[in-house]
């Protein structure tokens, strides 16, 4: 039986499945679909309620996306996310311009008018805003519910068609009563039941991989990370003995990582080849500085390494890849969305590949990945694990890839992880890492001058990756991990800790 959508039509923005996601967390089901999709297609999904995403047009110009004017006319509630909200303007006669102040992070949000969408929800709040673009006159039956320094129309709603717009986006974590917004739109507007759980994603994705893979045999593509751990757990449920899982050492991982992650994945019962493929990677990246000719490199030859085991399993047809949302954003796979980088699991894949690609977590936070490892029973040092890039080291060393910065970046990552873990703080941090920087310094050591190489640390907060925020690490324990580095790790003779956040910046420097 099919389950009652809240459907959002996606404009393009890099946050348009994290909207759908944060429906499912309220326990309802979310489907994304076209802007294109006509009223009457919209009509018998059926939906509790309709929510138009941000993107990056500006509906004042000629070729911006618009829905079906039809929808308007539906009576099912709609919420305009920032672009959505400008869409709502324009299309229903408001006007929009370009803003002489643009907006982007955190504003202060306060609310002037009570309404159901604000149940729960202090009159001030920050709220995270990214536009260039806003409502200066909002539509006939339109009032304003809440304003922002920059914004005079920060949410305006008419309240008797249900339809409410949003300048700046609830979705995301920085947006303090985000969820709650959310949940009101969901619940106290269009009155959506419950019909959603993760338990209910692991039985119909069991199936689905039955009847994808149908009699055929998987490789799977492991990392040890969380992602292709828990697709491996999930598809050997699946399929059983059919599933051949393969993990390539490309000469880029962490210091002790390959025996860790060779003695997790045979505890967990999986079926094992270990690849030592590390002097062919690190042969193709020497002389490489752009890191998206390292991605592609990096691509190409994992790509190989697998056609080339995949040969010796009669009956392989699909390669399994524990491929993200968030990478395949990053990797323009959404219709609209700007290309950040390239993703070594979604983009470069030669079409002579061999393989079916077989990915159950492409429309996945790495949360919900770890919700649903909790479920199938993987153990949590597992789960916890923070995230780490499929190029390895390779995009943590700003430039050309060799042994001897391998070498020293492998020990101060390590320094700055025991640390972590000894101080109680892995836990708390979503991703923490060290970056080898492609610049020197004079230091003084012994009362002898050094000219070495510089150190950067990078630890986030987040819950999906999707946007972040640089992690407040004690300077005690900053002042312990830099003492540590300094001393035990050969060429380097400074320490500095990154404050960015995403956006503007990226989690990882490249």
């Amino acid at each position: 039986m099919q389950k009652r959508p809240v459907l959002v039509l996606n404009f393009g923005s890099q946050y348009v499945q994290l909207i759908a996601r944060r429906i499912r967390e309220l326990g309802v089901y979310s489907e994304i679909i076209s802007p294109k999709t006509p009223a009457q297609e919209i009509k018998k999904k059926n939906p509790y309620g309709i929510i138009l995403s941000g993107g990056p047009a500006s509906v004042y110009k000629q070729g911006a996306p618009l829905p079906d004017r039809g929808i308007y006319e539906l009576g099912v509630p709609i919420l305009g996310i920032c672009y959505g909200l400008q869409v709502i303007a324009h299309q229903l006669g408001g006007k929009v311009a370009k803003s002489e102040k643009q907006e982007y992070g955190r504003a202060r949000l306060r609310i002037i008018r009570d309404d159901v969408i604000f149940e729960g929800i202090p009159k001030e709040s920050d709220v995270w805003m990214s536009h260039a673009d806003k409502v200066v006159k909002p539509p006939p039956g339109f009032v304003p519910l809440a304003v922002s320094e920059n914004s005079p129309y920060a949410v305006i709603a008419d309240t008797k068609r249900k339809i409410y717009g949003f300048q700046f986006h609830p979705e995301v974590t920085h947006t303090v009563f985000g969820k709650e917004m959310l949940a009101n739109f969901v619940y106290g507007v269009c009155r959506a039941e419950r019909n959603w759980e993760m338990g209910d994603f692991i039985r119909e994705k069991i199936e689905e991989i039955r009847q994808q893979v149908g009699d055929a045999h998987v490789i799977a593509a492991l990392s040890g990370g969380v992602d292709s751990t828990v697709a491996a757990v999930l598809t050997h449920r699946a399929i059983g003995e059919r599933l051949h899982c393969f993990f390539i050492d490309h000469g880029l991982l962490r210091e002790g990582e390959r025996e860790e992650v060779e003695r997790n994945l045979r505890a967990l019962g999986l079926p094992l080849k270990v690849v030592d493929a590390s002097e062919i990677f690190l042969e193709r990246l020497k002389g490489v500085v752009d890191p998206e000719e390292k991605r592609r490199i990096i691509g190409r030859t994992f790509v190989e390494v697998f056609e080339k085991e995949a040969k010796k399993i009669e009956g392989a047809r699909f390669l399994l890849q524990g491929t993200l949302y968030p990478d395949v954003v990053e990797s323009a796979g959404i219709e609209g969305s700007a290309k950040i980088k390239t993703h070594h699991n979604v983009g470069g894949l030669p079409e002579r590949m061999n393989l079916k690609l077989l990915e159950p977590f492409r429309e996945l936070f790495k949360d919900e990945v770890r919700q649903l490892g909790k479920l199938l029973g993987i153990p949590e040092h597992i789960l916890k694990r923070h995230p780490f890039p499929g190029p390895g080291l390779a995009i943590r060393i700003i430039g050309e890839v060799n042994e001897k910065d391998l070498a020293t970046l492998r020990r101060a990552d390590a320094i700055f992880i025991e640390e972590l873990k000894k101080e109680g703080l892995y836990d708390r941090v979503w991703q923490a890492f060290a970056v080898l920087l492609p610049v020197r310094s004079v230091g003084v050591m012994g009362d002898v001058r050094t000219y070495e190489k510089v150190i950067a640390l990078r630890a986030v907060e987040s819950t999906d990756g999707m946007t972040a925020d640089w992690y407040r690490l004690p300077y005690d324990f900053l002042d312990r991990v830099m003492r540590r580095i300094i001393n035990e790790v050969e060429g380097v003779n400074r320490v500095v800790y990154d404050i960015s956040s995403k956006p503007p910046s990226t989690i990882e420097w490249e």
